[in-house]
């Protein structure tokens, strides 16, 4: 299985020759973007492929999708920058990187980026000796930003591909510099199973160097024209990080933990060493006395708290890390076994959930916390009593709980226990945080009607909110709403109007949300713009300071926002 996967990437990686090689002498400063451009766009195509590879520091399936986020916000911040303007732009993409990083491999490509971006800005031309000095600093400062940097990572493959940059001679052509830093990259990526047991069990290869290699593909693309590898297909993937338990070298740390920290830089050495004795994949980046702050631990308040003694966090993210293995563990199992909803066959218990779903993320968050059997359905779209019965009957339990997660739904949902020879009960949930708030109170051993009774409390207490866009003109207690305006909706109606999404969704969460509550859960639609939510987490950092806030990507059309307090 390992010379499938490592062959894959062999024939992907592969350097192109180029009838042009000698033509481009310098980079341009819109050709710099262009390159980041390209590389979004490669990491968009690569991104399942990469989240496959994706086996350590913990097997959750999501470095393609982090650093294709971290690389989408820096072109965010790149909109309306003059693209001749170089110190302008590698502004951006190191402001951008810093401020749109997600998870452990994206804090550690923004570092990446930064490095690259101080480096050009200085720079008299971006030409070949300019580039092979970015790769170096990209390099130092990608080691500096990790506590605790492993071999055989990311980090190998980035300084590997700097130490082939400096091997050509000082006048070389940008082409030919960052072929040979391809070329060093490409073989440092193949040793990576040498250098990590883990990667060498699942054979694998790295996925964050995998991901770092794009990025040069996209210079050449943009030098020369040659064209970005392609991803591997579905049935190569399919085979690629079959391991998904936890060794010596994974995190075991349950908790991921993420702000922006703004802080003096001379406290972070501080901090960081509190963060030490907390957990372990810490990475640290920024400066100017602002700092994006990753850590895995099991102690999610004293991460918290740690920053705010210092300073003072914003945007704080925290993921159940054992849910997202657990997830992709499913992902993995039923691609192998070929499932067309992405998802394999629920193992017998003696009471089961089926739960209605809007959107794939969404199911896939479902069920991590449980749910057997899940009916495509939402607020346009409201399935049948014949289709929730077809998934009650094949949840393998003799006992059922329907979630509706909708208030159209609920009457239907009644009516499949007289349908049906299972004991079939339907907690009334009318949205998909109370749904998501419910499963707190399910125990699969249990039978239906007592976990419908605690399932139902537990639902009672969430505040629901959400957020999508008018389709004609109406009055409401908050003012008059045109078509096309953003509204805020709570179980009431109408609470905020706004021209941008992000703008209702923090005058809907100031209502929502006092000060007595903990979580807030943020379900992210189809679409949505990084800076958008971007704007929302910031205000809560500002105005809750207290609550910890959970962002999934639901992936739901029509509501760009789904909130959940409790």
């Amino acid at each position: 299985m390992r010379a499938l996967v490592l062959v894959a990437y062999r024939w992907c990686y592969t350097p192109v020759a180029s009838a042009s090689v000698e033509i481009a002498s310098v980079l341009s400063t819109a050709q710099l973007v262009e390159v980041l451009s390209a590389f979004h766009g490669a990491l968009e195509t690569h991104r399942e492929w990469i989240n496959r590879l994706n086996v350590y520091p913990v097997p959750d399936g999501d470095t393609g999708t982090n650093m294709a986020l971290t690389v989408g916000s820096v072109l965010e911040e790149l909109e309306g920058i003059d693209l001749n303007d170089r110190s302008a732009v590698c502004s951006a993409i190191s402001h951008g990187s810093l401020m749109g990083a997600r998870g452990n491999s994206g804090v550690i490509l923004s570092q990446v980026l930064r490095g690259i971006s101080g480096c050009l800005s200085n720079a008299a031309d971006i030409d070949g000796a300019a580039l092979a000095t970015a790769l170096t600093e990209a390099s130092i400062a990608a080691d500096g930003a990790v506590m605790k940097p492993v071999e055989g990572t990311i980090l190998t493959v980035v300084r590997e591909s700097a130490r082939g940059a400096r091997e050509i001679e000082e006048d070389a052509t940008p082409i030919r510099v960052i072929e040979n830093a391809l070329a060093e990259g490409q073989i440092a990526l193949e040793r990576t199973p040498e250098q990590l047991q883990v990667l060498r069990e699942a054979g694998v290869v790295d996925a964050g160097g995998a991901g770092f290699l794009l990025l040069l593909h996209g210079i050449l693309h943009v030098l020369d024209g040659r064209e970005v590898p392609t991803a591997p297909d579905q049935v190569e993937l399919s085979l690629a990080g079959p391991a998904m338990s936890f060794d010596d070298e994974s995190s075991e740390l349950r908790y991921e933990v993420m702000y922006l920290l703004y802080v003096p830089d001379e406290a972070i050495e501080g901090f960081k060493k509190v963060w030490a004795g907390l957990g372990d994949s810490i990475v640290v980046v920024g400066g100017d006395g602002l700092w994006n702050c990753h850590i895995h631990t099991d102690d999610i308040g004293p991460a918290i708290e740690a920053g705010i003694e210092v300073g003072r966090p914003q945007q704080i993210r925290v993921t159940d890390l054992a849910e997202e293995v657990m997830e992709e563990r499913w992902v993995r199992e039923a691609t192998a076994a070929g499932k067309s909803d992405g998802f394999p066959n629920p193992e017998p218990v003696p009471c089961g959930v089926v739960a209605v779903s809007p959107a794939p993320g969404i199911s896939r968050i479902f069920h991590s916390l449980g749910v057997q059997e899940l009916v495509v359905g939402g607020q346009t779209m409201n399935p049948s009593a014949a289709e929730l019965l077809e998934a009650v009957e094949r949840v393998p339990a003799d006992q059922v709980v329907i979630l509706p997660n909708n208030s159209n739904i609920v009457a239907v949902a009644r009516t499949v226990d007289g349908q049906s020879a299972k004991r079939v009960v339907v907690v009334p949930t009318t949205s998909v945080p109370e749904g998501f708030a419910s499963l707190l109170g399910y125990d699969p051993q249990s039978d239906a009607a007592s976990n419908g009774e605690s399932m139902a409390e537990i639902a009672k207490g969430v505040v629901v909110g959400e957020v999508t866009r008018a389709v004609r003109e109406t009055t409401t207690s908050v003012g008059e709403v045109a078509t096309g305006d953003w509204v805020g909706l709570d179980r009431s109606g109408v609470c905020s109007i706004a021209d941008a999404p992000s703008s209702a969704a923090t005058a809907l969460l100031d209502a929502l949300v006092d000060r007595d509550h903990e979580i807030l859960t943020v379900i992210v639609g189809e679409g949505v713009r990084d800076a958008e939510t971007r704007a929302i987490t910031e205000w809560i950092a500002e105005n809750r300071p207290n609550i910890e806030t959970e962002i999934h990507q639901g992936g739901q059309g029509h509501y760009p926002y789904l909130f959940g307090v409790e």
